[in-house]
């Protein structure tokens, strides 16, 4: 061994060949990187966990952030983008902060497009959609949770107001079940608006009113009749009858795979007003009869864009 820490080859020669041995050092062998499968089960058990612990927020309303992102989102983006195929147009109408209430046609049988909506605002403007729902849904008691933990909460001036002065993105459906409940043949034509009680929050708070309209949902559980009798029995508003539900029993209840288009409006300024109009039931029926004209126009507008319903 010579003073460099190296051993001669067997030869004793000049010309011997010199193999430097590293003494006392290894090369780091590198960590290999977790597969996505071993990331989804490692975020899975964290997910289990805080649940388990209790270290999770809740805001007011009962929404949950981290279940809305990891569990109902998920499920939903799923139909979003594979079965119905989702577009949305006009997002530059959508504020990327503060308060404003996206107002909404409402269809479908099934109140499926308030899901997909939550899901375009949410992928696209990266903003939770804080959803206002009919005190039906709310009187049974897990889906009435469930709602809340997504971010919904009941359709009244009092919730609506709160939410928008933490500057949360609103969503309403002012035909309420007038219109996802009615027939096929009256497709894409709004119903009444009620009493403008959207307009008169929004103008209490200062907020823009979007516009929003939303095809591709009237096609999902074509309604070609209605059972009043038992619509009276359970307690719901109308009992449907489509051309898969009753016939095909549960198997009935998949949605058609129309193809959806949403569109979203240049903002009603709610600044020309004064709070005080709120209360005035001129103003309220003229503003609100304004925003209905806007989005019955868009339907008319967005089915011409979207053209076929399956294709």
């Amino acid at each position: 061994m010579d003073a460099h820490g190296s051993f001669a080859s067997a030869g004793t020669g000049k010309d011997a060949d010199v193999i430097p041995i590293n003494v006392g050092r290894h090369a780091a062998t590198p960590e290999p990187e977790p597969s996505d499968l071993e990331r989804r089960i490692a975020s899975g058990l964290a997910f289990l966990r805080r649940r388990l612990t209790g270290e999770y927020e809740v805001d007011e309303f009962g929404f949950d952030p981290e279940f809305n992102s990891t569990l109902v989102l998920p499920i939903a983006r799923a139909l979003y983008e594979h079965w119905f195929r989702v577009e949305v147009h006009g997002l530059k109408n959508l504020p990327a902060d503060g308060g404003a209430l996206i107002v909404a046609n409402h269809s479908g049988t099934l109140p499926l497009d308030g899901l997909m909506l939550q899901v375009g605002v949410h992928d696209n403007a990266g903003r939770d959609l804080r959803l206002l729902g009919a005190d039906l849904i709310y009187q049974v008691p897990m889906l009435g949770h469930l709602s809340r933990k997504s971010g919904h909460t009941l359709a009244c001036q009092a919730d609506a107001a709160r939410l928008l002065d933490k500057g949360e993105l609103v969503g309403v459906f002012p035909e309420g079940f007038k219109g996802v409940g009615k027939p096929f043949h009256d497709r894409y034509k709004l119903q009444r608006f009620g009493r403008g009680g959207f307009v008169g929050t929004a103008l209490r708070a200062q907020t823009p009113v979007i516009p929003c309209a939303i095809v591709g949902a009237e096609e999902i559980y074509p309604k070609i009749a209605d059972l009043r009798p038992l619509a009276r029995l359970f307690g719901f508003p109308y009992f449907p009858i489509t051309p898969t539900f009753p016939l095909f029993g549960l198997f009935g209840l998949i949605p058609l795979p129309s193809k959806w288009v949403i569109q979203f409006g240049e903002p009603v300024p709610m600044g020309d007003y004064d709070a005080a109009a709120a209360d005035d039931p001129i103003t309220l029926f003229n503003l609100t009869d304004h925003v209905r004209e806007i989005i019955q126009q868009m339907l008319y507008d967005t089915l011409l864009k979207r053209g076929p319903a399956f294709f």
